[in-house]
């Protein structure tokens, strides 16, 4: 069993109701087969023994009934464990920041948390319930056997552990080609989703078909190592039948002679021939189950992988709080990055960056495309990680404090903000989640945005899943949440006027004005409008530069 999935609660919880089921169907299997047993053998007499027709039929009802019961209990069960661990993975994905998941990363994790953890119903809902199946229906038909016909009872003992060493040794190169078959699956969705983000601009530079290619040839790569996998799974199920087949043979041929000898009564021959198999069957069951909950462990694997190794609310791995945490600075206090320095691999994004804004501060960052300025506000979201140097919020440096509270003191308007399924209220209160509907509306007419959104079919209560909105709509939208963090002291605008019109833009600039008195703010700015709002300009091409007068980068 994975004692990594173990140390869940729901796991736990689903283990303790497994091995008293498991115990329930050994005493019904045993049940089963005697009263069945005995009432074959009366009936060759001549006679119905009327105790074991009803014990048989009663025991034939409770395992029906008990094979419902588990598969309800496991479906429940799969499922809190699916969302216990998407939820995990999520907000571990989301401590590490948008950094993170750059490049075929998101893909991987979107397969991870979707086809990955769906993997795992193999494991939860068919092969752990086997397991226990396994360890009790065995020993509960090896008790009965050794006291019915003791000879039969040592021959069961002697090739069980047959079947568990046979499946091993097939399962070792299972588990291997699994985790290969995995690794090329989070490949090819990691390729698939990053192609499918560019596939403008690769259209745009004639590179579609080769991308295409690529993608065509990752899938192959996918399909060859599934068809592996499968092979080596068919061949181990051939194995295992035919150890047990082979093994019950070893126990009815005996059972068969002692009868004709009159050694042994028809009644005990017969709960032998009916108990020897299903002393081997859930070790059968048990060798076709595990293939099927290889590609939920390898996926869990990677699951916990990214759990273990993502930063807590504090900052440190695994989701606890960092030891070294910092108090959190006063609102007013200053923000300096110190002699900063950013890579991304090989590529150097900012160099020496050092900045010092004081609180009240509104700082437009302007210079040319790839320079550095959207991951300088990553730095002081706290999502991207200074290779050297130190971002200090009042003297405290930021990789030390509990990054929650520090965002809970940002508003980030990004440039391209995303809308969810939803109503417009709903996207609008994603900014301060117990906001009433009047703190929205007000928030909305602060935005310039209650006008659009009151001609919308219904209002406030239209679903954005259904209804499209322009790139100005969605950016006055996206400023309306910003407006909703009445407690946010520092403001991060990342280009909000790109990609608008003229009067979009306005609304947008008019409404970030009076959002940034009094307060401190860093505007990426590549158009005029937005450097009005300015105090002071800084230039960002790898390093920073202090300009005297506004900058506009062509």
């Amino acid at each position: 069993m994975d004692r990594r999935l173990l140390r869940l609660g729901p796991v736990r919880r689903y283990v303790l109701v497994l091995a008293g089921s498991a115990l329930i169907a050994a005493v019904l299997v045993v049940a089963q087969a005697v009263s069945l047993a005995t009432l074959l053998a009366a009936a060759a007499g001549g006679r119905l023994d009327r105790t074991a027709l009803v014990v048989g039929a009663v025991t034939v009802l409770l395992r029906g009934l008990h094979a419902g019961a588990l598969s309800a209990v496991a479906g429940r069960a799969a499922a809190a464990v699916k969302a216990h661990l998407r939820e995990q993975l999520l907000d571990a994905a989301a401590r590490r920041g948008p950094a993170w998941l750059s490049g075929q990363r998101a893909g991987e994790l979107a397969t991870l948390a979707g086809r990955g953890v769906d993997g795992l119903d193999g494991y939860l809902t068919g092969y752990l319930p086997q397991v226990f199946l396994a360890a009790f229906v065995p020993l509960a038909t090896l008790g009965w056997l050794a006291v019915t016909d003791f000879a039969s009872a040592v021959v069961v003992a002697l090739t069980l552990p047959l079947i568990p060493v046979f499946g091993i040794l097939v399962g070792r190169s299972t588990g291997a080609r699994t985790q290969r078959q995995w690794h090329e699956l989070t490949r090819l969705g990691g390729h698939f989703l990053d192609t499918v983000r560019g596939l403008a601009t690769l259209r745009a530079h004639g590179r579609a078909g080769a991308y295409v290619r690529r993608v065509r040839e990752n899938a192959e790569g996918y399909r060859r190592a599934t068809m592996r996998t499968l092979r080596l799974a068919f061949l181990s199920a051939l194995v295992l039948e035919l150890v047990a087949t082979v093994s019950v043979a070893l126990v009815a041929v005996p059972v068969g002679l002692r009868l004709l000898d009159g050694r042994l009564t028809l009644g005990a021959a017969l709960a032998v021939l009916l108990l020897a198999p299903e002393a081997y069957l859930p070790l059968r069951a048990l060798g076709t189950r595990f293939h099927a909950s290889q590609e939920g462990l390898a996926a869990s694997a990677e699951v916990h992988a990214v759990l273990h190794d993502a930063p807590g609310p504090g900052g440190s791995p695994g989701g606890s709080p960092a030891t070294t945490e910092a108090r959190l600075p006063p609102a007013d206090a200053a923000l300096v990055l110190e002699r900063v320095e950013v890579r991304y691999g090989d590529v150097l994004a900012l160099r020496e960056a050092s900045l010092t804004i004081e609180p009240g501060d509104r700082v437009a960052l302007v210079g040319p495309s790839g320079g550095g300025k959207s991951t300088l506000l990553s730095l002081v979201l706290g999502f991207t990680t200074p290779t050297a140097g130190r971002v200090l919020a009042g003297g405290a440096d930021l990789a030390a404090l509990d990054l929650a509270a520090w965002r809970a003191r940002l508003a980030w308007l990004p440039q391209r903000p995303h809308l969810f399924a939803g109503t417009v209220a709903d996207n609008i209160r994603l900014g301060a989640p117990g906001a009433s509907l009047d703190e929205v509306v007000a928030a909305a007419r602060a935005a310039e945005a209650d006008g659009f959104v009151r001609a919308l079919p219904s209002g406030y209560d239209t679903d954005l899943a259904l209804h499209g909105l322009s790139s100005g709509q969605r950016q006055r939208l996206a400023m309306a949440r910003a407006w909703l963090r009445t407690e946010a002291s520092l403001l991060l605008f990342d280009e909000p006027t790109a990609r608008l019109d003229a009067a979009s833009e306005a609304a947008v600039v008019a409404s970030a004005a009076r959002l940034a008195a009094g307060r401190t703010a860093l505007l990426v700015a590549h158009r005029p409008a937005l450097l009005s709002i300015a105090t002071r300009t800084v230039t960002v091409d790898g390093r920073l530069t202090e300009s005297r007068s506004p900058v506009v980068a062509a």
